[in-house]
């Protein structure tokens, strides 16, 4: 049974630690402003340039429709949590993908309180083993949660994987899955794309992951022949694969890497 005491606190508190922009630079004087307030303090938006990543976020949603996509806008972060667990209300397994924009929204807390599942190949303590069997058990659970590298302007989804668990289970397997990113990761392009998860994305994930590669040293990639090598599987979905159900989470915020 849910606690809905539990649920709600869980719910209030992570609505508290997500009120925050995606962008915290000065506003020039006389420029309308859209105020967000993160903790203690308080970081400030220029109206018109919320507008204008409103405007690009909403582009590749009608794009990501035209290709076959569930793909929704979001304004804020709280809207996609929102999404996310109504979906998970239906759910008895949900599995993570391993992407830091969906650790960023602080979901697990309210996850358990629905007494789901949760397959998380990333806890810490877990053999070797263990992390295989749960990225197995993630291409059949009933909703998998995940983040992309990037989308194009045209609706592309563009990722990049190590392991391929992420990329297998966007494709083909679980019941629903849903993809959420931030503006951040729109592109205007495959090119663009490519370039921004080799410049960017692989680089951030390498150092998270304290791997022994040349790019968690100078924050560039310079095409590695490691064993540790995260940059193996490079997908592109031009459509939606025939056989899945995959919700595309656009928010107006930066997330993740």
């Amino acid at each position: 049974m849910v606690d809905d005491r539990g649920m709600l606190a869980a719910s209030e508190q992570r609505e508290k630690n997500l009120i925050q922009c995606g962008v915290g630079a000065g506003v020039p004087d006389g420029m309308n402003k859209s105020v967000c307030k993160s903790g203690e303090g308080g970081m400030e938006m220029d109206d018109n340039l919320l507008w204008v990543y409103e405007q690009r976020c909403k582009m590749a949603v009608a794009s990501l429709q035209k290709n076959g996509f569930d793909a929704v806008y979001c304004k804020r972060r709280e809207d996609a949590c929102r999404n996310i667990i109504d979906e998970a209300r239906k759910a008895r397994t949900i599995g993570f993908g391993g992407s830091m924009t969906v650790r960023e929204l602080q979901l697990e807390p309210e996850l358990e309180q629905l007494g789901v599942e949760l397959l998380q190949h990333n806890k810490p303590g877990l053999s070797a083993e263990e992390k295989l069997s749960i990225r197995r058990r993630q291409l059949t659970c009933d909703l998998f949660l995940t983040g992309s590298n990037a989308v194009t302007l045209n609706g592309q989804l563009v990722n990049v994987d190590g392991v391929g668990n992420r990329v297998g289970a966007m494709m083909f397997g679980p019941k629903q899955v849903i993809v959420v990113m931030g503006r951040n990761k729109i592109v205007e392009d495959v090119h663009a794309a490519i370039k921004r998860i080799k410049a960017v994305a692989a680089p951030a994930n390498a150092r998270r992951l304290n791997l022994k590669l040349p790019c968690a040293v100078t924050g560039q990639c310079s095409e590695c022949q490691s064993p540790e090598r995260i940059c193996r599987a490079t997908v592109i979905l031009d459509k939606k694969p025939s056989q899945a159900n995959i919700r595309v989470l656009i928010i107006n915020d930066d997330l993740g890497y």
